[in-house]
C-alpha cells in the first residue's frame, strides 16, 4: 500500500501536536522525550517524501490561487 505525501504531512502533525498535548499534561519526560525523537524523525522523512514526490500539475503562476482567479481586464 502506497503512502501519499500528504498522508505522511498528516500524520507527522498529528504526532507532533500529540507531543505538545503530553507535554502540556505532565505525561512522564521520557514518553514526551521519545514521542519528540520520533517526531524529529518524521519531520525529516517527511520533507523527503514531499521533495521526491511524483506530482505534476498543468498550473502555472499564470492561473495565480484556483480560488481567486485574477480576471483579465478587457
Amino acid at each position: 500500500m502506497k503512502i501519499s505525501a500528504m498522508g505522511v504531512v498528516a500524520f507527522t502533525t498529528l504526532v507532533l501536536v500529540t507531543v505538545t498535548i503530553m507535554a502540556s499534561m505532565n505525561f512522564p519526560f521520557n514518553w514526551v522525550f521519545y514521542v519528540t525523537i520520533i517526531g524529529q524523525a518524521l519531520v525529516i522523512y517527511m520533507v523527503y517524501k514531499v521533495l521526491t514526490d511524483n506530482y505534476s500539475t498543468v498550473k502555472t503562476f499564470d492561473d495565480f490561487y484556483e480560488d481567486n482567479p485574477i480576471k483579465e481586464e478587457e
